[in-house]
């Protein structure tokens, strides 16, 4: 029987703690303050930004989230509704042209009961999606195998957004 090896260096900062510590705080109101880069942030508008998910189901996950603390919908204000639901076309545009997945899954966690990792800071995913895209490993072993490190994720993504943008 042969084995085979599955290298995901990248997942090493995570086993040690890497990425923006919120201190306890917000993830999203912390990550905000940070360069786009380190911060995995792929567009600013106005009162929304989009923003990496640094623990992907599939590359090019991406979520959407107010600036201001907000815990739902009816916390948002009708501007920052709008520019979620603005933002979450331009990220299913952009998704389809980066990465031409067969479908995409669209949608917020509100309350831990629901999913929500980050409870009391209301954010949209926006995930691409493929046939055949859940495979045995997440199966057996709970692991996902993601094919793009997160920087090269950043860089498609920054640059969709962009030219996305930039017709609008």
């Amino acid at each position: 029987m042969t084995t085979e090896a599955l290298f995901t260096p990248w997942r090493s900062a995570y086993l040690q703690g890497g990425g923006i510590d919120p201190g306890g705080g917000c993830l999203f109101c912390e990550l905000q303050k940070h360069p786009d880069d380190e911060a995995l942030v792929v567009h600013r508008g106005r009162r929304i930004y989009a923003v990496l998910n640094r623990y992907p189901y599939s590359s090019g996950h991406v979520m959407l989230t107010p600036y201001a603390h907000r815990g739902g919908l009816a916390e948002m204000t009708a501007e920052e509704r709008s520019e979620l639901v603005e933002l979450a076309a331009t990220a299913e545009r952009v998704l389809r042209n980066v990465y031409r997945p067969h479908g995409l899954n669209v949608g917020l966690n509100l309350g831990k009961s629901a999913g929500a990792g980050v409870e009391d800071h209301a954010h949209l995913h926006v995930v691409a999606r493929w046939d055949g895209d859940t495979n045995y490993f997440t199966v057996i072993a709970g692991t996902r195998t993601i094919p793009e490190d997160l920087a090269t994720t950043h860089g498609k993504l920054v640059a969709g957004f962009r030219e996305a943008l930039a017709g609008a």
